[in-house]
């Protein structure tokens, strides 16, 4: 919950209750975007806790019922145990939602329906719930989801391998289950602004399996429009170079060019001392780049080995010219302009976090405070 009360009023969604029985990083994501916003969220876990309690790094306290990977999700909530397979708990799940605004699930289709906690059960008891359910694959197929399996099934593994016919990767972070918890966000607001008009609340649905596709963006497209399957090119870019690929510096410093336009690339040339690269054919433009790709990539990476980075990247920002340092996590979070996405340490968890909400309005405050991630049951 939101610390500062008076923050709490001034926030867009203050007074807006929220049970949230889903679980895992997805529902749990779109419950603290809410809650970031003022929203009252009530985390209704079954007896056992949410996984993600257990699902610990070595590093972490073995004793502690708040992992990290849990507290990623769960900031500004409160928690209470309830056990749907028992009457009791249908009957305290009926009660609360009669006084909810939304109710966040993922259960697999047919499970819901089983525990009395469907869309049709709870809308009978409440017409202007507005019901979020997350699937795997969609309401009528009963496999569940996982978001590694879904990075397999839908290509992001695929292209995200280092070049052709290298071993495909997974990404580092459960991006299916960020994309749909986006999605889902994107689908609750919307109903909230349909039933401001209409009185009426609604059933919002999103599987992982659609909203990967949806963030296929230009690859999908690409396959569209040419039938031919897009190539793993590790971190390049299928269609402008250099764009992606890492490059380490004469100190060390490894680097990455976004170069999408000619212009760039020619403040590029003039800064590696090299201008003539700009007015080679096999350069001048984009599409000749991309045609002559290793060509280009194999001289930028002995030019760039030859001089310090970190000099280059003062000089092509000088230029206007997109290009940045990689950084570890550590240092991403430590950067000045990291600063206003941390939420700062709570009672009972003394470690920051990182907010979901990243926009901002002039219309209304951000959270200055949320509550920790809670306790199992600490309501």
């Amino acid at each position: 919950m939101i610390e500062s009360a008076s923050a709490s009023e001034e926030l867009p969604l203050a007074g807006l209750r929220v049970l949230e029985l889903a679980s895992v990083l997805a529902g749990p994501q779109v419950g603290q975007f809410l809650a970031e916003l003022g929203a009252d969220v009530l985390k209704l876990e079954a007896p056992a806790g949410d996984v993600t309690r257990t699902w610990r790094t070595p590093a972490e306290d073995p004793a502690t019922t708040v992992t990290a990977y849990f507290s990623s999700a769960n900031w500004g909530k409160r928690s209470q145990p309830l056990d749907l397979t028992t009457e009791d708990g249908q009957a305290a799940l009926h009660q609360l939602t009669a006084a909810a605004d939304i109710v966040l699930t993922s259960y697999k289709p047919g499970d819901a329906e089983k525990l009395r906690a469907d869309y049709s059960t709870l809308a009978a008891l409440n017409p202007r719930l507005i019901y979020g359910h997350i699937t795997g694959y969609g309401p009528t197929e009963t496999r569940a989801g996982y978001d590694a399996v879904l990075q397999a099934e839908t290509g992001f593994m695929h292209l995200n391998a280092p070049g052709p016919g290298q071993p495909p990767q997974k990404m580092p972070v459960a991006l299916i289950d960020l994309l749909t918890a986006h999605q889902l966000k994107e689908g609750v607001l919307t109903a909230l602004y349909r039933r401001e008009r209409t009185g009426r609340g609604a059933l919002v649905q999103v599987s992982l399996l659609d909203s990967a596709l949806a963030s296929l963006a230009n690859q999908a497209a690409t396959y569209l429009v040419t039938g031919r399957e897009p190539q793993p090119l590790g971190s390049g870019h299928p269609s402008i170079v250099p764009y992606g690929t890492v490059y380490t510096a004469h100190d060390g410093t490894r680097l990455l060019l976004a170069v999408g336009a000619d212009r760039q690339f020619r403040h590029l040339c003039s800064v590696l001392h090299r201008p003539e690269w700009a007015d080679d054919v096999r350069f001048r433009r984009n599409p000749d780049r991309v045609t002559h790709r290793v060509a280009l990539e194999e001289i930028l990476a002995q030019r760039i080995a030859e001089v310090p980075g970190r000099e280059l990247l003062t000089q092509l920002e000088q230029l206007a010219v997109p290009a940045g340092a990689v950084r570890t996590v550590g240092e991403a979070l430590a950067h000045p302009l990291a600063r206003p996405m941390l939420l700062p340490p709570a009672p009972g968890f003394p470690y920051a976090g990182v907010r979901t909400v990243a926009f901002r309005s002039s219309a209304w405050p951000v959270a200055a405070a949320l509550s920790a991630p809670p306790a199992f049951g600490s309501e």
